[in-house]
């Protein structure tokens, strides 16, 4: 835990002493006196060198998160004004905007930052970040003194076009858990979950939500992995760049936002002509609640702290934050400013208890885990028996697969890279695997002008069974994993995805075995590469060789007789990012 200050030193009485004295010695002293004061007044009127406080003034500098900075810069203009003192110095507070992740991640050194963000007083946007700072940097002087400058509940922004007022829904309801290509309804902004306290406050309200909902770990996870995915795709690094997205939004898909009432109104003022409508969901929520917080141990500093701090929980700085578009540290507000034909309600939404720092460490991780671009070299499996059909599909194997795998596509991020093989026995003169179309990124240009993600997609379209092709397995396991290992990039996630419909079938082919001394011999911890198979239908007999591969590697095998499920399959693959001390694992 950070330093803590008991309590603040009291306030001593500015008002000085004065002897009394007898005689006309006295008198003539007080008369002397006069007529020196009087000639220091003067002087001190025409330099212009003196505010009417004793000694030179104490700064007070004030960090604060910058929506809040300029209520909290006109109640500053207000007592500065006032010429509050302490020891018959007067206190000056500064106020300057400060990111509040800037501030964190710069006390713990866990995180990019910029600019100064030293300060005395520090008013982040959420009690997220001095907790986060106390689990993380035990020695760092953080006095949480208790008060909450001001509060703003978060809720469910959406274009007033697209909104519809009258449909209650719950966290759950917001970000889709399904496996990817089923339609969600809306498209979902978020500001980067890493720097911003209502974007990670997102993640745990949803977390929260699919734990309640979820009967297993493995159906959380898999529901998690989804609802990150869709995130992903709608995060913005600022909110900015947030708001000007869901500006933009359209009927097909329309947008929707987690962000506080405040930012709201405030996007709302900057965005007339498409403005947003607050919804207030089911099940509580999260506030931002603006905690004030002392940086310092130096005496002076302290006191004079204490003597703003009392300033901004006034009766007078109410209404400076009012005005803009927060309600005060009792949840009044002003229906005035968030009005009720855009959303909001008098009545504060019950609120949710700040999630531990434990739990946004978690959550903070297994953003940054899916986060990482991935570098995947798929594989098909082409032989013959991909040429049977599907019951009730009235498709094959190979249609239903390939379907399956571009509907997959959709998962990875435009800057995600991926590669194409397929498989069988003798495909490519002696070789049974042949590449279709090599590792690059989705986002990539081929020379024709198609990009990369498009390209993927027609191949997979054009996959072809080979009637009398078998099932090479274990020789193809190994060229994917001798590829992947000479092309390895440790700044993506690694991966191998193999999609199946049989056991290994290459007679006078490569054993296991072999196989898995070959492995042995390449693998290095520093450098994973997990294979991940998928084995589908009902000619895969033995799932035990394809799990002892992915338990070598660190990857996952998963077996069902109808290859339509290959997409939730595709998610629950995903989820292995998650899993590894995941909040929601039992």
């Amino acid at each position: 835990m950070g330093r803590h200050r008991g309590r603040y030193a009291e306030e001593p009485s500015n008002r000085a002493r004065r002897r009394r004295g007898r005689g006309g010695a006295f008198v003539a002293l007080a008369a002397a006196l006069v007529i020196v004061l009087g000639l220091t007044a003067a002087g001190v009127y025409m330099f212009g060198e003196s505010d009417g406080c004793g000694g030179s003034d104490i700064a007070l500098d004030v960090a604060v998160s910058p929506e809040l900075a300029p209520a909290v810069d006109q109640v500053a203009s207000d007592f500065n004004a006032g010429e509050n003192r302490v020891d018959g110095r007067c206190v000056r507070a500064e106020v300057r905007q400060v990111d509040s992740a800037n501030v964190a991640y710069q006390i713990t050194g866990s995180g990019a930052t910029m600019g100064d963000t030293e300060s005395d007083v520090w008013i982040p946007d959420s009690s997220m970040w001095p907790r986060l700072v106390q689990s993380q940097a035990g020695d760092a002087v953080i006095t949480e003194t208790g008060t909450s400058v001001a509060r703003s509940p978060l809720v469910l922004a959406e274009l007033a076009e697209f909104a519809d007022g009258e449909a209650a829904l719950a966290w759950a309801d917001v970000i889709p858990t399904s496996a990817p290509g089923e339609a969600s309804g809306r498209s979902v902004r978020v500001v980067d979950p890493a720097r911003s306290s209502t974007g990670l406050s997102t993640l745990s309200l949803l977390q929260s939500a699919l734990e309640r909902s979820s009967p297993d770990a493995d159906t959380f996870n898999a529901h998690m992995t989804a609802a990150l995915q869709a995130l992903h795709q709608g995060a913005s690094s600022d909110e900015d760049a947030a708001f000007l997205a869901l500006s933009g939004g359209q009927a097909d898909s329309p947008p929707a936002m987690v962000m506080s009432e405040q930012a709201v109104w405030r996007y709302n003022a900057a965005h007339e002509e498409a403005s947003a409508r607050a919804n207030y969901l089911e099940g509580g929520t999260y506030y931002l609640d603006y905690p004030y917080v002392v940086r310092s141990e130096d005496s002076d500093i302290t006191r004079a702290a204490e003597v703003f701090r009392e300033a901004v929980r006034s009766d007078e700085a109410l209404p400076h934050l009012l005005a803009q578009g927060f309600r005060g540290p009792d949840d009044q507000m002003d229906p005035a400013v968030l009005t009720e034909d855009v959303g909001f309600t008098e009545d504060a939404p019950e609120e949710l208890p700040v999630p531990s720092d434990g739990a946004v460490t978690d959550l903070t991780r297994s953003w940054n885990q899916l986060k990482m671009d991935s570098r995947v070299l798929a594989i098909v499996d082409v032989s013959g028996s991909m040429l049977a059909e599907v019951p009730g599909t009235g498709m094959t194997r190979m249609q239903v697969t390939g379907a399956a795998a571009t509907e997959g596509l959709q998962m990875f991020t435009p800057t995600s890279e991926l590669g194409l093989w397929e498989f069988s026995t003798d495909v490519n003169n002696n070789l049974h695997y042949q590449e279709l179309a090599p590792v690059r990124e989705l986002q990539a240009t081929e020379d024709g002008g198609t990009e990369h993600r498009d390209a993927i997609a027609g191949a997979l379209a054009g996959l072809r069974p080979r009637p009398q092709g078998d099932t090479a397995l274990y020789e193809t396991y190994l060229a994917a994993y001798q590829e992947m290992s000479r092309t390895y990039r440790p700044d993506r996630t690694n991966v191998i995805l193999m999609l199946t419909d049989g056991d290994n079938d290459n007679p006078g082919g490569m054993e296991l075995d072999e196989l898995m001394t070959q492995i042995d011999g390449m693998a290095s911890p520093s450098r994973p590469i997990p294979i991940i198979t998928i084995a589908f239908g009902p000619d895969v007999q033995n799932l035990e060789p394809l799990q002892e591969i992915a338990a070598a590697t660190g990857g996952a095998a998963y077996m069902t007789e109808d290859p339509t499920e290959i997409g939730d399959i595709f998610l629950q693959a995903f989820s292995l990012r998650l899993t590894e001390d995941d909040p929601g694992a039992e």
